[in-house]
């Protein structure tokens, strides 16, 4: 067994060595390297400049990643033109006798700087290498010329059940069409994506709900045709879909529950990119509305992911739904010795010069709400335009002014009088017991 390979890898092996030594091999080798030369050379003149015109491209990430991966083979897109050059040349004159080695090495060269730039489409190492594998065994397959044969061999293993067949060659192909549709769907629907937000004819939401119905149509869209050019009968899963969704139905609810209730908020606008919100005990600004979630940013830096549900079962405060004005109260006391008038007037002056409190629209106003205990009570009502920016740090500036400005004009924040009375003290005797 051992001598019959062994006579085999030698025969195969003189073979090659006189492919390889032939007067044609070798003019056409000498032709491929002297090509590769002035391509390495055109190349480096060329990549620095477009390589700076390339880092300009910052909004399309997709596009820079693969117009960076096909400067980084620029030598090789250049060689492949020569080649094909070569070839036409060389098929033109006939000379040599056969230029197959040099179209060999033009669909090789091609076939790969076209695979490295098609994989960076691919986020997923796994099935970058994957595609990347098989796209190399299908261009190998087809420059052997047996391509036909191979689909031949894996449609031959497969289970018949009724009228149709599974087989390797037809998961293959489907694994393969669907993966390549959705692959296009999923670019398409960013693309458009991108179009439809910077649309300033439509509202916020409008654009959230565009872009979200026209991701989901591409991908459906893309499966169908996908599974419809395989000849795959889609009534015929009809029945298995209808029991797949109520399976679906039970086991994620919350998932279906949420995803509705996204769609619900985004028809109905309650809830926009940039409103200020209080759900529960979390208070920031809208970021991004989400299929199954609300983005929403606090103060603190902390980005909350809250699902639609909870904005549609449970009481949300929108300080921005209606208009951006939102009033603050502050409550404070003078004493008795002050004039009320007096006090309304410095109070409103002093809020009035404080940053965030709108002066135009809704001017702050004071008033006496009570004769208290110890003290004249006020309560200072004030507006902002901007409640993103916070509510604890704009009431500390005003209340900052406002004991500035009582200092100044000698009004007097009075402490609460206590009277203790004793009427009798208890005996020693009693104390010692």
């Amino acid at each position: 067994m051992l001598d019959q390979i062994a006579a085999l890898a030698s025969e195969y092996g003189q073979l090659a060595i006189d492919y390889l030594s032939s007067g044609v091999v070798l003019i056409q080798l000498g032709l491929i390297i002297v090509l590769s030369l002035p391509a390495y050379v055109i190349a480096r003149q060329l990549r620095p400049p477009l390589e700076e015109r390339a880092a300009r491209i910052k909004d399309l990430p997709g596009t820079q990643r693969v117009v960076t991966t096909i400067l980084n083979h620029l030598n090789i897109l250049i060689l492949v033109f020569f080649l094909g050059i070569a070839y036409v040349i060389t098929t033109v004159i006939t000379w040599p006798e056969s230029n197959y080695l040099v179209y060999v090495a033009m669909l090789l060269t091609g076939s790969w700087l076209l695979i490295d730039v098609m994989v960076q489409g691919i986020r997923n190492r796994l099935l970058r290498r994957l595609f990347g594998y098989f796209a190399w065994i299908y261009v190998w397959a087809a420059i052997l010329g047996v391509v036909d044969d191979t689909a031949a061999m894996l449609d031959s293993v497969g289970v018949n059940f009724g009228e149709g067949r599974i087989s390797i060659l037809s998961v293959t192909k489907t694994a393969l069409l669907l993966a390549i549709a959705l692959w296009a769907s999923r670019s398409l629907g960013n693309f458009l994506d991108r179009r439809i937000q910077n649309v300033s004819e439509l509202t916020p939401s409008l654009r959230v709900l565009f872009g979200k119905v026209t991701r989901i149509a591409l991908f459906v869209l893309a499966a169908s045709v996908a599974l419809s050019g395989l000849g795959i009968d889609l009534t015929a899963l009809t029945v298995l879909s209808g029991a797949l969704g109520v399976g679906l139905g039970f086991g994620l609810q919350k998932v279906v529950s949420n995803f509705i209730s996204g769609i619900i908020i985004l028809v109905d606008q309650s809830i926009r990119p940039g409103d200020t919100l209080s759900v529960g005990e979390t208070f920031g600004w809208v970021r991004e509305l989400r299929a199954r979630f609300v983005s929403v940013i606090t103060r603190d830096g902390r980005e909350f992911l809250i699902p639609n549900e909870d904005f549609i079962t449970q009481r949300v405060i929108n300080w921005s739904f209606s208009d951006k004005f939102v009033r603050l109260d502050v409550d404070f006391g003078v004493s008795y010795d002050s004039d009320p008038h007096e006090v309304s007037r410095v109070a409103i002056e002093a809020t009035s010069v404080v940053d965030r409190v709108d002066t135009t629209h809704k001017p702050p106003v004071c008033w006496m709400t009570e004769f208290g205990d110890s003290s004249l009570n006020f309560k200072l009502r004030f507006w902002i335009t901007d409640p993103q920016g916070g509510l604890t740090n704009i009431r500390g500036k005003v209340l900052l002014a406002l004991w500035d400005a009582l200092k100044e004009n000698n009004i007097s924040i009075p402490y609460p009088h206590r009277e203790l009375i004793v009427k009798s003290p208890l005996p020693v005797t009693a104390i010692e017991e």
